[in-house]
């Protein structure tokens, strides 16, 4: 008796994967352009800043998402960190705030999310890095 191939199993799609990073990067862009305005019309200069930097954030959280799992626990966690303060403290200096408070406040939020990161992946891996099985 021959065998037959088999039908290979079809993963399903997941589209969370990129939903997720799309509409945060399109709210923080526009969020970008509505802070750089100052209560201004909009300009061609802050449109393209709103979608620069909507594409920059969206990249990287999708990078992180994706990819994330083959970096140790501590270099995940101080990646989104880094991902996290570098966003806010952009924000902030949009405000028209100076450079040093701009990076102190990145600098907290960098440690804050990179804190909470790192315990959240602390918690639900175990010693080798795969997903605790409860």
């Amino acid at each position: 008796m021959a065998a037959h191939a088999a039908v290979p199993a079809r993963r399903p799609a997941r589209v969370h994967g990129a939903v997720l990073p799309a509409v945060t990067g399109i709210a923080y862009g526009l969020y970008a352009a509505t802070v750089s305005r100052h209560g201004g019309a909009l300009t061609w200069g802050q449109f393209w800043l709103g979608l620069v930097s909507a594409i920059v954030l969206a990249g990287g959280m999708y990078a992180l998402r994706t990819y994330g799992r083959t970096l140790p626990r501590e270099a995940r966690a101080a990646a989104w960190g880094v991902l996290a303060g570098g966003a806010v403290g952009f924000l902030y200096s949009l405000s028209g705030a100076s450079v040093f408070s701009s990076s102190l406040v990145g600098l907290f939020v960098a440690a804050g999310v990179g804190a909470g990161a790192f315990y959240l992946f602390y918690t639900h891996e175990d010693a080798t890095g795969h997903p605790a099985p409860y």
